[in-house]
């Protein structure tokens, strides 16, 4: 009997496993990647523009686009496309369905509470930081930091610590690969200085990161890992820098990161 013939998973999918092709939808991976062409630098496209950012010819760009339009996803003016309001359900469908974010929330309450910080939960997509829950005071912070909101992961301490968690191998590709551009005047964008910090990090076990993103913000961040040991994401608090010193901050907030990191994984 001959074997199923298998295609490779996109790089979106984490473990890189191989799928039976009978059971590869390419139309929905193709639905999700015309979605993915929107973003801050192309906030309405063209069904021309689609094509030539997914692949896609102009034709089937044009038929994903109308499709999605007829979904409630995509508007149009008849010449340009737009995401809508809609395609923030995705989102927020996992953040009502996902079982760490419902766990943690009353711990982060507690850790706000306790460091009068604000407390984040964050997983890595990609090499990016994503928010999946949040407790503590509202501040003038840039919008990146908004539940369900991405950021690049080298630009968090929360990132950084997942960043540095992956295998050496992977950190080498995505240096040698990936861009590093500058946020603030304080971004670290040298591959060679941010992989010497990911590899103290990964030594000590938590992260600092000072105005990388955010001017005259700070961040500390300790691993989450679940009952087998396995790091699922990241505990961090954030919070202004307000004449208090790195070493003053990390003392601080620390010991309340471990606490309930540890209290957290004896849960999942």
């Amino acid at each position: 009997m001959i074997p199923a013939e298998r295609v490779k998973a996109p790089e979106s999918i984490h473990d890189k496993s191989e799928l039976l092709r009978r059971d590869w939808i390419a139309g929905l991976e193709r639905g999700f990647g015309v979605i993915e062409c929107f973003d801050e630098s192309h906030p309405r496209l063209t069904a021309q523009q689609v094509g030539e950012l997914s692949g896609l010819t102009r034709t089937a760009a044009r038929r994903y686009l109308l499709t999605l339009a007829s979904l409630g996803y995509v508007a149009s003016d008849g010449k340009s496309f737009w995401l809508t309001p809609r395609v923030l359900r995705l989102g927020q469908h996992y953040l009502e369905s996902a079982r760490l974010p419902r766990i943690a929330q009353p711990y982060l309450q507690r850790l706000s509470t306790q460091t009068g910080e604000i407390a984040m939960l964050s997983v890595l997509d990609g090499m990016d930081c994503v928010y999946i829950a949040r407790n503590g005071p509202n501040r003038a912070m840039n919008s990146g930091f908004v539940l369900g909101s991405r950021v690049p992961g080298y630009t968090t301490s929360a990132g950084m610590l997942m960043l540095a968690h992956q295998s050496v191998e992977a950190i080498d590709e995505w240096l040698a690969k990936t861009p590093l551009p500058a946020f603030t005047d304080y971004t670290i964008t040298d591959p060679v200085l941010m992989r010497r910090i990911l590899m103290q990090i990964r030594q000590q076990g938590w992260s600092l990161s000072e105005q990388q993103f955010d001017v005259g913000f700070r961040g500390v961040a300790f691993a989450l890992r679940d009952h087998r040991g396995d790091m699922v994401g990241a505990l961090s608090l954030n919070m202004p820098m307000q004449g208090e010193s790195s070493e003053a901050v990390v003392a601080r907030v620390l010991p309340a990161l471990r606490e309930t990191a540890q209290a957290l994984r004896n849960l999942i």
